[in-house]
């Protein structure tokens, strides 16, 4: 497990533009700039999402002129694969059973209108939309709003429920609300896998290896 690491200092240019980066890109603006259900606008909404993660990662060095092990993107070992897998494994387990026991439980639907219209898109752009979900929601979610909220509350498990709640949240829009049981129960995976070993890597092979379960196979 990571050694503990004492709170940076934040400056008040810091606390403002690293607020105006949670609050932004929490707000669904995806489908602000690029609305419509087309694959076009499906497109233009990954491309955005690719253009927000490069913004922030140059907030990151640029700005707060901070590395991005600042955020858990370390250099990987067998380490970040081995529990990369086993989170992936943890987060498919899990949902099966929500699919299969908690649907069915309180009368929901499995067959969720998102999940039917991802996998009818082509192949290659569910490839990339799971690996952009895997790289920007991590970033966002995990390695920068985590890390820089324990900063400014000095409290990192506050730091991680916000970040789970805003994670959960953030798939209401599209999904509806009986999805936030699968989204609630694997971001809390992921969560618990970034406080475990502030490794970013592993929660984005984990990631990415489950929305593949989900998007690319069957």
């Amino acid at each position: 497990m990571p050694e503990s690491r004492e709170p940076a200092k934040i400056s008040s240019l810091s606390l403002f533009g690293t607020i105006l980066i949670l609050v932004i890109f929490q707000l669904p603006l995806g489908r602000y700039l690029a609305p419509g259900d087309t694959f076009s606008a499906d497109v233009a909404r990954e491309g955005l999402f690719w253009g927000l993660t490069v913004l922030l990662v140059s907030y990151i060095l640029f700005i707060e002129k901070r590395p991005l092990s600042s955020i858990g993107l370390i250099q990987p070992t067998w380490k970040t694969v081995a529990f990369g897998v086993i989170g992936a494994f943890a987060m498919v387990a899990g949902m099966t059973l929500i699919y299969l026991v908690l649907f069915p439980m309180f009368g929901l639907s499995t067959n969720e209108p998102t999940m039917i219209a991802v996998k009818a898109m082509p192949l290659w752009f569910r490839v990339v939309l799971i690996l952009r979900a895997a790289v920007f929601e991590e970033i966002f979610y995990r390695g920068f709003m985590i890390e820089r909220l324990a900063e400014f509350t000095r409290l990192r498990w506050l730091a991680a429920l916000i970040s789970l709640a805003a994670f959960t949240l953030a798939h209401l829009s599209g999904w509806g609300w009986a999805h936030l049981m699968v989204a609630g129960f694997g971001g809390a995976i992921l969560t618990g896998l970034y406080l475990l070993r502030r490794d970013l890597g592993s929660n984005m092979i984990a990631h990415f290896l489950t929305d593949g379960v989900g998007f690319l196979l069957g």
